[in-house]
């Protein structure tokens, strides 16, 4: 990711962490904000006008991004999310380097264009079907990571263990399927030599993680903890996303997925799990208490019939949240901050579990934390020049005092309404068009209709 050297940008409005601030000129340097400037009423000499209200870039923490394939195919029929797996294997089946970077490549130009500039990529069909290695084992995330790359913003290559088709001992889990045989290395040492290769660039980042306790033997999980601990990487995991989970590690283990893998050094400040969906209090004190963060993905928790997770618990007891898309249902932080406030007040008949700021931390400088990406999500001086812009005239957003900008943008404003994002200094979103992929809705399709063929 190539930087411009010196650029000034000013800002009509900017969210400034706690409150807006008016007038604000941004000075970026070699990728990073170099100074940061209040009170400027009009924009100095040479400057790139921002309109509207600027935020930090918003980080998506948790992405599949084949998934996107799938959006509206699954909206046919009833069924649950065992069902709707059946379906995304049929998907998984069909990917190859090739088409896997043209589909990612539309998948991150989409998420720029929602003001995404970092993704965390949960990525786990490593090999060929059959589960044959390709030439270079690694082909499939370095396909992953070259399409972030094109496509303007930051990637951490969470490189995903997956063994097991479910739990059965300590030591061994059940057989991997036809359609899973793709997405195992066969032992997490093996996936630890794999991924050891795996080089981080200027724009990417890898970390690790366990796909569930289904899928990784429980003797096994040990080892991807120590790998994430050396490199002191960022390590997620699914946790306790379906019933049918815990049901299934009560019986192999006698406990839950959380004590599972709190016994085995898994969870941690590095860790983040995300869905924590059905959990118990003891749970949830284990998850709070170790500093370990919950990844909510409301969109794809609601699409799938998931269920709501204690997401107010969480935090209370110590977990940083964080935001993510998932499927990819839809494609919009701020529609996931939203939904997460609003599933709360569903579930509780009580308004206000969270400001307005609090949710746009969550979708920006706590999601980049948990991506690895600790210098970026906030607009201050020596961060990343990383940052999105959402029109404040549009049929959404006209009408509330500057002041509210925080409140206008997580609870009336959209992806459609960016109409910047910047990336390192550079406009990889302009006017809302992508700069960098032409005809984004054309690569889409383009992309999906490949893999359904």
């Amino acid at each position: 990711m190539t930087h411009p050297h010196t650029r000034t940008y000013w800002l009509e409005q900017a969210w400034l962490d706690t409150h807006v601030e008016p007038g604000v000129v941004l000075e970026v340097a070699d990728g990073r904000i170099a100074a940061l400037r209040t009170g400027v009423p009009t924009p100095p000499p040479g400057a790139e006008i921002l309109r509207g209200l600027t935020l930090p870039g918003l980080a998506n923490a948790h992405s599949h991004a084949f998934h996107r394939a799938l959006r509206s195919t699954v909206q046919v029929g009833s069924g649950t999310f065992w069902t709707w797996r059946e379906v995304m294997y049929s998907i998984a089946d069909r990917l190859t380097p090739e088409t896997y970077h043209a589909l990612a490549r539309a998948v991150y130009a989409e998420m720029a264009l929602a003001g995404v500039t970092a993704v965390g990529e949960f990525h786990y069909v490593h090999h060929a079907p059959g589960g044959t290695p390709y030439a270079d084992p690694n082909a499939m995330g370095e396909a992953l990571i070259a399409a972030a790359a094109e496509a303007g913003i930051r990637i951490t290559l969470l490189d995903t263990v997956y063994l097991s088709s479910g739990l059965r001992s300590e030591h061994s889990g059940e057989p991997p399927n036809s359609h899973q045989l793709r997405f195992s290395d066969g032992s997490a040492e093996a996936w630890a030599e794999r991924c050891s290769v795996l080089k981080e660039q200027d724009h990417a980042r890898i970390g690790a993680a366990i796909h569930s306790v289904r899928a990784v033997p429980a003797g096994q999980l040990a080892t991807v903890a120590r790998w994430a601990e050396e490199r002191r990487a960022p390590l997620h995991v699914h946790l306790s996303e379906q019933t049918a989970e815990n049901d299934a590690c009560l019986a192999a283990h006698g406990c839950t997925p959380a004590r599972l893998l709190a016994d085995h050094g898994v969870l941690g400040p590095r860790t983040t799990g995300v869905h924590n969906t059905h959990l118990t209090d003891d749970d949830i004190a284990l998850i709070g208490g170790s500093g370990t963060g919950t990844c909510m993905c409301p969109t794809t928790e609601r699409d799938l019939a998931d269920g709501i997770g204690p997401a107010v618990a969480l935090q209370r007891a110590g977990s940083p949240l964080s935001l993510g898309s998932d499927s990819h249902a839809v494609i919009d932080l701020l529609e996931e901050a939203r939904a997460m406030e609003l599933n709360e007040r569903l579930r509780t008949r009580t308004r206000g579990h969270w400001t307005a700021a609090a949710l746009l931390r969550a979708a920006s400088a706590d999601g980049h934390a948990a991506l690895g990406w600790q210098d970026a999500g906030v607009l201050e001086p020596g961060a990343l020049a990383d940052f999105t812009t959402i029109a404040l005239d549009s049929v959404r957003t006209a009408g509330p005092l500057p002041r509210l900008g925080a409140e206008t943008a997580v609870f009336a404003a959209s992806a459609a309404d960016v109409r910047h994002t910047v990336v390192g200094g550079r406009h990889v979103v302009r006017d809302g068009a992508h700069a960098l992929v032409p005809d984004v809705p054309a690569a889409l399709a383009d992309a999906v209709a490949a893999l359904r063929a």
